[in-house]
């Protein structure tokens, strides 16, 4: 709305510049021709606002990494930040901002959350949802490959 009423101004003021004040006596001038305006343009669309078909096994994979880089660390993994940095190339390469990118940052987060309320040391349980979940994660990296890659 302020935008129209902005152009809305403007192409007043502009319509008013063109008037020339008559003199008594003296033919009118020949009218100026003006240049015709340019519509505004639009404002521009914000980054990453589509979404990909395979969106939401992305997010998937985003929050199994985000399991992964908790329980691997309190498993005695030793690989530090590896599955943090995997999921950061991941969203850096499919969402490096807007929507998309937030999404796949709360699912990492959701992921690592999850295990973290429940988990303080490494349990038998523990070591099977890192089985689970390496399984799953290669399984969806399979299938985006396969159906979506050139």
């Amino acid at each position: 709305m302020p935008r129209i009423l902005i152009a809305l101004l403007l192409t007043a003021c502009l319509g008013a510049a063109g008037a020339r004040a008559q003199i008594p006596g003296q033919p009118p001038a020949p009218p100026r021709s003006q240049p015709q305006a340019q519509p505004p343009t639009p404002p521009p669309l914000p980054p990453q606002t589509a979404t990909a078909p395979y969106d939401r096994d992305l997010q998937r994979l985003s929050e199994i990494l985000g399991a992964l880089h908790f329980l691997r660390g309190i498993c005695g993994s030793n690989e530090g930040q590896k599955w943090r940095s995997e999921a950061q190339a991941l969203i850096d390469a499919e969402a490096p901002a807007g929507e998309r990118h937030e999404q796949m940052v709360a699912s990492f987060n959701r992921g690592y959350r999850a295990f973290q309320q429940g988990y303080r040391s490494c349990t038998p349980a523990a070591d099977f949802a890192i089985r689970r979940y390496l399984q799953e994660g290669a399984r969806i990296a399979r299938d985006i490959t396969a159906r979506y890659a050139n």
